[in-house]
């Protein structure tokens, strides 16, 4: 079995979607909308198969808990891998320069990985990686 998609709700759907293609090669469908429940969403592609849905509407709430920079319970961060140590560095110093912020690393983690942490322009965790082999943790 395989994650299918991972959904993200978001106030500005446009700046998400730039984001991800931008910075992590995502390729995105055409925007669907359905006017009567006031939704929009994309589907982003990731060269492995993996995609991540990015949705609006307008009446979603606020996450409660606004200190994303901590650690919480549910679903926690995202982890992207970028195939090599030296496209991890590399991936740091684009986002670092673009003005994203690096919350740790790039760093070997206790199991392994050779990663750094970021967050999305909506405050989403993500864990970019060297890679692991499949099955490895």
């Amino acid at each position: 079995m395989i994650i299918e998609h991972i959904a993200i709700w978001t106030r500005d759907i446009a700046r998400l979607r730039a984001y991800y293609m931008e910075h992590f090669r995502a390729k995105s469908n055409e925007k669907y909308t359905n006017p009567k429940k006031g939704f929009e969403s994309y589907f982003l592609s990731f060269d492995t198969g993996a995609r991540l849905e990015i949705m609006s509407r307008a009446d979603i709430p606020t996450n409660a808990n606004d200190t994303v920079t901590h650690q919480h319970l549910g679903l926690i961060h995202m982890a992207i891998s970028v195939g090599s140590r030296e496209a991890v560095d590399a991936k740091a110093a684009e986002l670092k320069a673009a003005g994203h912020p690096i919350l740790s690393g790039p760093r070997v983690t206790g199991d392994g990985y050779y990663e750094f942490e970021t967050l999305d322009p909506d405050q989403n965790r993500i864990e970019v990686t060297a890679g692991a082999t499949i099955g490895d943790h």
